[in-house]
């Protein structure tokens, strides 16, 4: 029998080990620690940032722990007033948000600027969600055109701030639970149809920038330094890693600056380099496994609402690393988006750890809501 103390540490474990999936959160931890190790070099061996990124995290993982304590039925009734929060700051961030780089994307909260963006990621599946559980079993095309209007509403206020990248990752995370609500193939097909025929429309209303980088996407070489730098230089930088990579703090293209939003967008570039293809293969495997263990905890979900948010927020992971990844090797243009549990950003650290505890709440949950 242990001493009081003895017992006291063993119950406050269990608390805090309690609805913890421990393959999740390791797999999720052993990519933070790869972000870590490649944000020190990124930055230049910078203490303050590395130290900021650690605070985040640890703000991160008590949002989390408190996420993966709230039963999906709580989550369901603040999914309501979440969105609607969410779509207010972006309407202030419209309005008096901080500019920086040409961006209007932060709130100034006086100690740390936020992103809204970065919380509506979170509360965009949660509303759908909401909203198609309280209508299951009867789900109808208006429900899916009511549910596409809640997705425009967050998408165009990013869209104009300008942010394309993540008004468009958020836009499909959106799809995504609409695809797993029901919306058949054939009304896919007809949007895809739409969409390409509103294609030239699109382009017109696109940023210069916007679609100089779809240009230099299909052609890099035609202005290698100015709009076809990043990706170039990203290139180069992956390539030169070779199969064992440079050694830590030895990547050429990233202390010699030729490397762009290297802390970033662009840090899978930094890792590349430095670790080879060696370290490539390590990393994937590890998305492997985080987003494995996802889509195994959204196939045992136990409702309508679970599924749905436990989907969307699997597959936003993985859309999120194969566009950013796609991105630096130049299989996609280059549109702005982090390495998730990777790139240097406190907000989005919170919401991707946030959303692994909802995650967790689906499955710690699982066994306790009637199938």
């Amino acid at each position: 029998m242990g001493t009081p103390f003895t017992v006291t540490l063993e119950r406050l474990w269990e608390l805090l080990t309690r609805r913890i999936d421990s393959m999740l959160f390791g797999a999720a931890l052993a990519i933070v620690g790869v972000g870590l190790v490649t944000l020190f070099s990124a930055s230049d061996q910078s203490v303050p940032r590395e130290t900021s990124q650690i605070m985040s995290l640890g703000f991160a993982i008590v949002l989390m722990w408190l996420f993966a304590n709230i039963a999906p039925q709580t989550l369901a009734r603040i999914a309501v007033p979440l969105y609607l929060v969410a779509v207010v700051l972006l309407v202030c961030v419209a309005t008096f948000g901080v500019v920086v780089n040409g961006s209007r994307r932060w709130l100034n909260l006086g100690i740390a600027r936020f992103q809204p963006s970065e919380m509506m990621k979170i509360a965009l599946p949660l509303m759908l969600a909401w909203y198609f559980q309280k209508f299951e079993g009867r789900i109808g095309l208006r429900d899916f055109a009511f549910a596409a209007m809640l997705i425009v509403v967050p998408v165009y206020l990013i869209k104009r701030q300008p942010d394309l990248g993540t008004s468009i990752l958020i836009a499909a995370s959106g799809f995504y639970v609409l695809y797993l609500a029901g919306l058949s193939w054939r009304i896919i097909g007809g949007l895809v149809a739409a969409a390409a025929a509103v294609g030239p429309v699109v382009w017109n209303h696109l940023h210069d920038y916007q679609r100089e980088r779809i240009l230099t996407f299909l052609d890099p070489t035609r202005d290698p330094l100015g709009a076809g730098y990043h990706s170039m230089q990203a290139s180069i930088a992956l390539g030169s890693g070779g199969i064992a990579g440079k050694g830590w703090l030895h990547g050429t293209q990233t202390h010699l600056d030729f490397l762009p939003e290297k802390h970033t967008d662009f840090i899978f570039a930094v890792f590349g380099e430095e670790f080879g293809l060696i370290g490539n293969a390590v990393l994937l495997v590890l998305y492997m496994l985080l987003i494995g263990r996802a889509a195994v905890i959204t196939a045992g979900a136990s409702t309508l609402f679970a599924r749905l948010v436990a989907g969307a927020i699997t597959l936003m992971f993985f859309t999120y690393a194969f566009v950013n990844m796609a991105m630096v090797s130049g299989l996609l243009p280059v549109v702005g988006v982090p390495l998730p549990l990777v790139s240097y950003g406190g907000t989005a650290l919170i919401s991707l750890f946030v959303g692994l505890g909802i995650l967790m709440s689906v499955q710690s949950h699982r066994k306790l809501v009637a199938s």
